[in-house]
């Protein structure tokens, strides 16, 4: 919606001039078409509240495909630029509890939407999020930040002072050798490729 005249410029070029007129801007669908789709993903999009298709491919042989659709929200037409909220790759939250409380539940949504077979298991200091077995453990929001222990090499990651912080051999609730501080959403949008990195080790 915010590149229109992009979009018209892509259309008369590949379908010429009388395709380009004739595209319509009052109900816009997105369509994703992917191998696979996460719990998250179903989430996000009810969440966008936009018309969003996802749709999954799978191959039958050499010469045959399916198209599978996982998820199919109509939404509401896109309100004008100045109007809209930023879109994020975090779950929204309302707001209640205070910043830390969201950003723990926000976290919580992410974790258990990296695939299949994820359980949440609560402990009196932490909570473990396991696949085969602990790959992250979340501590009680603190004041300013929440920390996140993850089962990473903390010298494959490159550490960035104030967000990352290896703390092999030091004492700490949870497991994991990789300490990941979050104090704001965009500190979420970082974290999440280092959440990608310790599922697929577990």
């Amino acid at each position: 919606m915010d590149h229109r005249s992009e979009y018209q410029h892509l259309v008369r070029d590949r379908l010429g001039v009388t395709a380009a007129a004739q595209v319509l801007w009052s109900a816009p669908r997105l369509i994703c078409v992917a191998g696979d789709f996460t719990r998250y993903d179903v989430h996000a999009v009810r969440e966008h509240r936009r018309s969003i298709d996802l749709v999954r491919y799978r191959f039958f042989g050499t010469e045959h495909f399916g198209l599978e659709t996982v998820a199919s929200v109509t939404g509401h037409v896109a309100a004008p630029r100045t109007a809209r909220r930023r879109a994020s790759a975090v779950p929204s939250v309302p707001r209640r509890d205070g910043p830390m409380t969201e950003l723990a539940a926000a976290v919580d949504e992410i974790l258990l939407g990296l695939g299949d077979g994820i359980t949440r298991v609560p402990r009196q200091t932490y909570c473990a999020y396991q696949r085969l077995r602990n790959f992250a453990c979340v501590c009680p929001p603190q004041k300013t930040k929440l920390l996140v222990y993850l089962k990473a090499v903390p010298k494959g990651v490159g550490l960035v002072p104030g967000f990352t912080r290896d703390v092999t051999g030091l004492g700490h609730h949870g497991t994991g050798d990789l300490e990941v501080q979050l104090r704001t959403e965009r500190d979420l949008e970082r974290a999440q490729d280092l959440f990608r990195l310790s599922y697929a080790a577990a």
